[in-house]
């Protein structure tokens, strides 16, 4: 055997096995035939940092959380046996916490503009006395949300003769009217026939109060409005817990959470003459470890990482990412297609990894020269782009994910199906899933040819493609377009993923 050939078999060898992939829950799955309102389509994913609560929202600005339900049999202190290795034979399931309406339809007078209720991002807060925390925003506005517990606490004891008596608690009447009613000075109230005896009660009694039930309350704690003249299309919180940005077409502006009326902004790329205009921001989200980092993307493909202790306005950028075009490829859609619709940090800051039309490529921050891995997510749609073009499909934003170790990586695509990638040295992982109870239905019909790597990832660029054929069944049926699935999350710590097919949320584990 070669060298070559043999350094390949120890590649292989020591590359990650494929995970696995198994249906676990589905929330709000549809029946046969059932149409799907447009206000219940699901918009945002985002797991907590602990993996222990999920937040979606839809279009009709509503934020629903779910809750880990599979830890509670060990008492809190699953996390302690899990550094002990203890075996943990169960997958992460859920249920459904709580929802509530974030934001409302609104209606801007000034620009004759209707402003939509739709959620575009969800982003989890530090949590702090037992309270969960969360940012959310529409197209202009985000909000600063609390969940707690709620402890109801009523009167059930009182100083008079219960039957006689109405006072406060079980034993309140509210549909009688306050017309009949005589009011004493407790504030409860007796009926017309009753009367104190002679010398009033031997005793005085304090009325006692008790907790009766607990409810989940969310509670708006500021909103953060008026610094956005486009569509806002990025949140992000700060590893410093206390501030975050959020990014429009042109601006990236930085919030204190405590501070609502002011913000301050920190990136414009709006130029004196909008005619010159050239490319617009599509993406932003800070480093998880360097609070002064952060990245944003661009519709031409570039992605730039600034550092934000170099200038007040960064205008300019420490490092700039961007794949060079083969010479003579270039197409009338080139520039769509390359438009970046999602980035995301690795856990540990090293890599970012991006989603444009067509593929996902992961980005080492040390190595400017190009991406070194591209995954080609549906590269047979590339003779349809024409078709694309014409039913605004192109203009699709699909969004990508990291697992927490770093080794793979997820999208969407075309008819309900989602990718997973290995990202490791010699990996050959490429995946596809089917957002149905059957997640691998599909896979008799997808052949995964994925090329050799080149080296390693820090090193050398390696290119992985995936199936051609993805989407299409032995009859040679294309995608279908109408089911796109474009948001998903991975789980912080374990291979689990969370994907949104139109009002469904569809969980998978490995």
């Amino acid at each position: 055997m070669s060298n070559g050939g043999a350094k390949a078999a120890v590649a292989s060898v020591g590359a990650p096995q494929p995970l696995d992939w198994k249906f676990s829950q589905v929330f709000g799955e549809r029946t046969a035939g059932e149409e799907v309102q447009e206000v219940d389509i699901i918009s945002a994913i985002e797991f907590d940092g602990t993996g222990d609560h999920l937040a979606t929202g839809d279009r009709g600005g509503r934020v629903v959380l779910f809750e880990r339900t599979d830890t509670r049999d060990y008492a809190g202190h699953w996390r302690d046996l899990e550094k002990m290795d203890y075996p943990m034979n169960r997958h992460p399931e859920f249920r459904y916490k709580t929802e509530f309406q974030s934001h409302e339809p609104e209606f801007d007078y000034l620009k004759s503009l209707e402003i939509e209720e739709k959620i575009n991002k969800i982003r989890w807060c530090q949590s702090a006395n037992g309270a969960l925390f969360l940012l959310s925003t529409n197209d202009k506005t985000i909000k600063f949300w609390k969940v707690q517990e709620k402890k109801v606490k009523k009167v059930c004891d009182m100083n008079v003769d219960s039957s006689k008596a109405m006072g406060n608690g079980p034993i309140v009447d509210s549909s009688i009217s306050t017309s009949s009613k005589q009011f004493i000075e407790n504030g409860g109230c007796i009926r017309s026939d009753f009367s104190f005896p002679t010398g009033g009660f031997p005793s005085l009694r304090l009325p006692v109060v008790t907790s009766l039930e607990t409810n989940l309350m969310a509670r708006c704690r500021r909103i953060y409005a008026h610094a956005h003249d486009y569509h806002i299309n990025s949140i992000s919180n700060n590893s410093d817990g206390e501030t975050f940005i959020s990014a429009d077409d042109l601006r990236i502006n930085l919030w204190n959470l405590e501070i609502s009326n002011q913000s301050f902004n920190i990136v414009d790329v709006k130029p004196a003459n909008m005619e010159d205009l050239t490319e617009v921001i599509t993406s932003a989200e800070f480093h998880p470890k360097h609070c002064n980092m952060l990245a944003y993307s661009s519709s031409k493909g570039s992605i730039r990482l600034i550092d934000m202790r170099q200038s007040a306005l960064c205008d300019t950028h420490s490092k700039l990412f961007e794949e060079q075009d083969a010479t003579g490829t270039r197409s009338f859609f080139t520039e769509i297609i390359a438009s970046i619709s999602d980035i995301k940090f690795a856990k540990d800051g090293r890599h970012i990894l991006s989603r444009d039309y067509m593929t996902l490529k992961l980005w080492d921050i040390n190595m400017d020269s190009g991406p070194v891995a591209t995954f080609q997510v549906h590269e047979h749609l590339r003779p349809k782009l024409c078709d694309l073009y014409e039913n605004d499909s192109i203009f699709d934003k699909f969004e990508c994910c990291l697992s927490g170790d770093g080794l793979r990586v997820a999208t969407g695509s075309y008819s309900n199906l989602f990718r997973v990638f290995g990202c490791s040295e010699g990996s050959i992982e490429a995946t596809t899933l089917e957002a149905s109870k059957n997640p691998t239905r599909r896979q008799g019909q997808t052949s995964s040819r994925p090329c050799r790597s080149l080296g390693s990832l820090s090193g050398v660029v390696r290119r992985v493609k995936g199936a051609d054929n993805l989407g299409v069944d032995a009859n040679g049926n294309t995608s279908d377009f109408t089911t796109k699935l474009l948001h998903l999350a991975w789980h912080p710590t374990e291979n689990s993923i969370a994907c949104a097919a139109s009002n469904s949320l569809y969980m998978y584990y490995a």
